[in-house]
């Protein structure tokens, strides 16, 4: 749909020609670009400050991904103000408001309209140095892969709406996914990565396939060593799989590569297709490099699992292990 708009050729545009990039950058000068991008969804808690937190968090996954720093935010708001009450508008808002913050950056409006259902999250903006931008095309064979945060955010929540699953059991899961993906994004741009990515609505397999077609190169990957929210594992061997992971698989499974059956089976393979809301980052990371990102990432308390490593191989395959 998108290939009958005429292509943007504003030499200013830095990432015009990338192909999945996380984020648009704009140069307004030498030493400075603009880094934007929009993210809203329908909740995925039944708390609404939760909600507002997990949806503003996620808004900022992109800017981070490319090494920005968060400079200003918009509230976009969908509410059946007629159905609902305001009170949890005002919830949704405020916890979108405290993360806001927490990022460093500064609320400066937004938009609403009148909906059937709730819906929100953030167009934001931040600024970065064109010479230490981080995009999706860098990686190359012999980089590890580290991911950051663990997967199952959209298993542990189909759960929760499930019943099989309580807040309360679920907590790591909600305060992981309501994490800002700030401290990671700050090791890798000290150590110098190679490529970035944020893993969200696409999976795992989604967004490594994503940075392999961009970085011409394939990746193996170790099934048994993703990182796994607790209970996930228990929750999808007993059926509590989104309806999107079935889609990431049906569409992105031709690019994957088993060599073997791996651990648990099917039950284990669907998690990488999990779509994740406000994931982590997978960051795509030279061996030389690897111990000095390890270092940084465990100063800023951020995870540090290295799922497996790039490899020369058809642009955009995956031999998972």
């Amino acid at each position: 749909m998108l290939c009958s708009l005429p292509p943007v050729e504003d030499p200013a545009y830095l990432n015009r020609h990338q192909h999945y990039a996380d984020a648009g950058v704009y140069r307004i000068s030498e030493e400075k670009a603009l880094v934007q991008t929009v993210d809203f969804f329908t909740p995925v808690v039944d708390d609404p400050y939760l909600f507002g937190q997990i949806a503003a968090a996620n808004s900022f996954s992109d800017l981070y991904a490319m090494g920005a720093r968060p400079l200003t935010a918009l509230n976009l708001v969908c509410f059946p103000a007629g159905k609902q009450p305001l009170k949890i508008l005002e919830k949704i808002l405020l916890g979108g408001f405290d993360k806001i913050r927490e990022a460093g950056a500064v609320l400066i409006g937004g938009h609403s309209v009148e909906d059937d259902e709730p819906k929100y999250g953030l167009a934001v903006t931040g600024l970065v140095d064109p010479r230490r931008l981080i995009t999706s095309a860098g990686a190359r064979p012999g980089d590890q892969l580290i991911l950051t945060k663990p997967l199952g955010s959209g298993i542990i929540t189909t759960a929760i709406k499930g019943d099989q699953l309580t807040a309360g059991e679920a907590e790591e899961t909600l305060q992981g996914m309501a994490a800002l993906n700030a401290g990671a994004a700050a090791a890798a741009v000290e150590t110098g990565v190679s490529a970035v990515t944020d893993i969200t609505g696409f999976g795992l397999i989604g967004h490594l396939h994503e940075l392999l077609t961009a970085s011409g190169a394939g990746a193996a990957i170790d099934g048994a060593a993703v990182p796994l929210y607790p209970d996930t594992a228990a929750m999808a061997a007993s059926g509590m799989i989104p309806g999107g992971a079935y889609r990431n698989r049906d569409y992105f499974q031709k690019w994957v590569r088993r060599t073997e059956e791996g651990p648990g089976g099917d039950e284990r393979q669907i998690i990488f297709y999990d779509p994740q809301t406000s994931g982590g980052l997978l960051i795509a990371v030279s061996p030389e490099r690897a111990p000095l990102l390890g270092a940084a990432l465990k100063k800023k308390g951020v995870g540090n699992d290295c799922i497996g490593r790039i490899i020369a191989d058809k642009p955009g395959m995956i031999a998972l292990l």
